[in-house]
C-alpha cells in the first residue's frame, strides 16, 4: 500500500466536491401542472368571509370542543399517522445521508499461529516466531460521488413523500374532526327523535282508549280500533331501533376519542340540544385547493414520482466512488502508533452497467408511466374537491330552505293543535279529533328536528369541503 501525503488527499477531496456539485441531474425537473379552474363560487350566496377560529367552534358547544380536544389527543389513527410521518422523515434522512461521504475506523488485535510446514518453512528459520500478534488500527472512508444526480433525485423524492405524508395526516385529521362533529349532532338528532317517538306512542295509545270506548257503545265500528291498534304498535316498534341508534352513536364517538365503549356510554346519560346554525362563513373559491390536503398530497406524490424518473435514468450513466484508508499495522506496542508502521490507500472505482437487457430502460418506463399516472390522478384530484365544495354548498343551501319550510309547517300544526284544545274545551269536538291534531304536532316537531339535523350535518360536510384551518 502507498501511503499519500495529507494535502495531496485534501487537494483531490476538493476537487472531487467541486465535480460532484457541478454535475448535472438526469431527468425532468418538476413543474406543478396548470388546472382551469374557474373564479367565483356556481351558487351565488353571501357568505364570503374567512373562518378566523377552527369551524366547529362557531358551533359555541362546549361539549362539541372539548370532545374534538380529546379527539386530536387521543385518536388512534391519528397517532398512528404521526407514526409514518416519522417513518417517512427518517428515510428522508437516510437518502440524503448517502450524499455524504462515509467514514468508519476499526483496531484489531489478531494473534497467529503459522505452520511450520506450510510454504514458509518455519522450523528452518530460527528468527522468524511461529506464534505472533498482529496489532491493527484504520480509518476508512467512502465516497459515491453523484455525478449525474441519482442520490440527488432520490433525495428531492424522499422529501415529496414526506410532505405527502404530512398532507395526508392534515387530512385524515380534518376528516376525522369532522366524523365526530358529524357523530355528535346525529346523537342529539336520535335523542330528539326518541323523545317525539314516545310522545307519538303516548298520543297513540290514548287514541286507541278513546277508540276502545266508542267501539264498545257502538259509534265506530271494530275495523276502527284494529286500526288504532295497528298504529301504535307500529309506532311503539320503532322504540328499540331508535335506542340502538342512539348506542351506536355514543360507541362511534367512544371509538374516535381512543375511550372504551363504557365510556361512550355515558353520553347517554344526558341529552343535549342541536346546536344553532352558524352563518355560513365560504371564503374564495380559488383559496379551498390551496387549503385541500387531499389535493396537496396528490401535487407531492407526483412531484415525487417525476424525481424518480431522473434517479432511474442516472444508472444508464457510470458511476465513481472514491476510497480511501489510513491505518497503523505492527507486531509491537511500541512502534505501533510510528510513522514507519503507518498504512494508505487510496482508490477511485468507476462502475458502468454496459449491458443490463433492458432492465434500466424498463425501470425508466415504468417511472414515467407512474408519473403520468399520478398526473391524471392529480388532475382528477382538483376537480374532485371543487365538485365536492359546489355539491355540499348547494346541498347546504336547499337544506336550510327545507328547514324554513319545516318551520313553517311545524308553526302551522301548533296553532292547529291550539285551536283543537280551545273546541275541544269548549266540547265543539271529541277526544279524538284532539289527539289527531296533537298527533300532528308531534310529527311536524319531529320532522322539524329531523330537518334540522340534516342542515347541520349538510353544514358541517361543506366545512369539510372547504378545508378550514384546524
Amino acid at each position: 500500500m502507498q501511503c499519500l501525503p495529507v494535502g495531496t488527499l485534501t487537494r483531490m477531496g476538493l476537487a472531487l466536491v467541486l465535480l460532484s456539485l457541478s454535475a448535472c441531474m438526469l431527468g425532468p425537473d418538476y413543474h406543478p401542472p396548470k388546472i382551469t379552474i374557474g373564479t367565483g363560487w356556481a351558487e351565488q350566496v353571501a357568505g364570503g368571509q374567512d373562518l378566523a377560529t377552527p369551524w366547529w367552534r362557531s358551533l359555541h358547544d362546549d361539549q362539541i370542543n372539548a370532545l374534538v380536544t380529546r379527539l386530536l389527543a387521543d385518536n388512534p389513527d391519528m397517532q398512528a399517522s404521526r407514526a409514518r410521518i416519522v417513518q417517512a422523515r427518517a428515510q428522508r434522512d437516510a437518502v440524503s445521508a448517502g450524499l455524504w461521504p462515509q467514514v468508519s475506523a476499526s483496531v484489531s488485535l489478531d494473534h497467529l499461529r503459522q505452520s511450520e510446514n506450510g510454504p514458509l518453512p518455519l522450523n528452518k528459520i530460527p528468527f522468524i516466531p511461529r506464534n505472533e500478534n498482529l496489532r491493527d488500527s484504520e480509518f476508512d472512508a467512502s465516497w459515491d460521488l453523484d455525478l449525474f444526480g441519482a442520490r440527488r433525485r432520490s433525495i428531492e423524492s424522499a422529501r415529496a413523500q414526506q410532505a405527502a405524508f404530512v398532507a395526508a395526516d392534515e387530512d385524515l385529521r380534518k376528516s376525522l374532526v369532522a366524523e365526530l362533529v358529524r357523530e355528535v349532532i346525529y346523537l342529539r338528532a336520535q335523542q330528539a327523535a326518541l323523545s317525539s317517538s314516545q310522545q307519538e306512542v303516548a298520543i297513540l295509545q290514548r287514541d286507541l282508549a278513546a277508540v276502545q270506548r266508542q267501539v264498545a257503545v257502538g259509534e265506530l265500528a271494530h275495523s276502527a280500533l284494529d286500526q288504532a291498534e295497528y298504529d301504535e304498535k307500529e309506532a311503539a316498534a320503532a322504540l328499540p331501533a331508535e335506542r340502538a341508534n342512539l348506542r351506536g352513536a355514543a360507541l362511534a364517538i367512544a371509538t374516535l376519542c381512543g375511550r372504551t365503549p363504557e365510556w361512550g356510554l355515558t353520553l347517554l346519560r344526558t341529552q343535549e340540544p342541536l346546536p344553532a346554525l352558524p352563518p355560513l362563513a365560504l371564503g374564495r373559491r380559488v383559496d379551498v385547493l390551496a387549503r385541500r390536503p387531499d389535493v396537496r398530497a396528490a401535487e407531492r406524490r407526483l412531484a415525487a414520482a417525476t424525481a424518480d424518473i431522473g434517479a432511474a435514468k442516472a444508472q444508464w450513466f457510470p458511476q465513481l466512488s472514491l476510497g480511501a484508508a489510513i491505518g497503523y499495522q505492527s507486531l509491537q506496542n511500541d512502534n505501533w502508533f510510528s510513522a514507519s508502521s503507518q498504512t494508505g490507500d487510496i482508490f477511485p472505482m468507476l462502475r458502468w452497467q454496459i449491458f443490463s437487457a433492458g432492465a434500466i430502460q424498463a425501470q425508466v418506463h415504468l417511472r414515467q408511466a407512474r408519473q403520468r399516472e399520478l398526473a391524471r390522478s392529480y388532475v382528477a384530484t382538483v376537480l374532485s374537491a371543487l365538485a365536492d365544495a359546489e355539491r355540499r354548498l348547494a346541498d347546504e343551501q336547499q337544506s336550510q330552505l327545507a328547514l324554513q319550510a319545516q318551520q313553517q309547517a311545524l308553526s302551522a300544526a301548533r296553532a292547529a293543535d291550539l285551536h283543537a284544545a280551545h273546541a275541544w274545551a269548549v266540547g265543539e269536538i271529541d277526544l279524538q279529533e284532539r289527539l289527531d291534531t296533537a298527533l300532528l304536532r308531534c310529527r311536524a316537531q319531529a320532522q322539524m328536528q329531523s330537518q334540522q339535523a340534516t342542515t347541520l350535518l349538510d353544514w358541517v360536510a361543506l366545512n369539510k369541503a372547504l378545508s378550514w384551518p384546524i
